[in-house]
């Protein structure tokens, strides 16, 4: 059966997201695959993913009825849902691009992208953001998200969509580009 991109519809479809990521968690994959195939940074709670689904579609891709992957849409207004992110957020709302604060613009943050292993390098990271893309273009002028500059694949997936680095910066956590994406 072919891949179908989507939207969450219901508990089990985020359950599933859950499972992925954490099979897929930086403290959880091996140095080496980290390296080559990339991780995800942060660990969401079912209240966090559930307030996340309730507020806007999340895109999914599902072989069958399994979420194989996802990318994960938050709403500026999102910010204090997750307490590791209300420091990106609060960068976003001061980084000037194109002579305009990104406040200024209509955007969206792309919380977290995911691929299970064995759907890697065929096309399902493209099919997921050309889903984003046909929901959200109409209404939202980009689409913005943060990348550790150590994930080279993340770094190198996100410029063949379509993102352009717009700011470098460092947390206590990683050094990070903040990415953009025009619709």
């Amino acid at each position: 059966m072919p891949l179908h991109y989507t939207t969450t519809r219901t508990d089990g479809d985020l359950h599933q997201i859950l499972d992925l990521q954490r099979q897929n968690h930086k403290a959880t994959v091996p140095q080496e695959v980290k390296h080559q195939q990339g991780f995800v940074t942060v660990r969401h709670t079912w209240e966090q993913l559930n307030a996340m689904h309730q507020a806007t579609p999340q895109i999914v891709a599902k072989d069958g009825e399994q979420v194989v992957a996802y990318a994960l849409a938050m709403l500026p207004d999102a910010a204090t849902l997750i307490p590791d992110l209300q420091p990106m957020f609060a960068l976003f709302d001061k980084i000037v691009w194109q002579k305009k604060r990104l406040i200024d613009y209509r955007y969206y943050v792309m919380g977290q992208v995911c691929v299970d292993e064995g759907y890697r390098g065929q096309g399902v990271f493209d099919g997921l953001y050309q889903k984003h893309r046909e929901l959200y273009r109409s209404g939202f002028d980009l689409l913005i998200t943060e990348v550790s500059v150590g994930n080279a694949r993340s770094m190198r997936a996100h410029e063949r969509v379509g993102f352009r680095t717009i700011h470098t910066h460092e947390d206590h956590v990683d050094t990070w580009n903040v990415l953009a994406w025009e619709f």
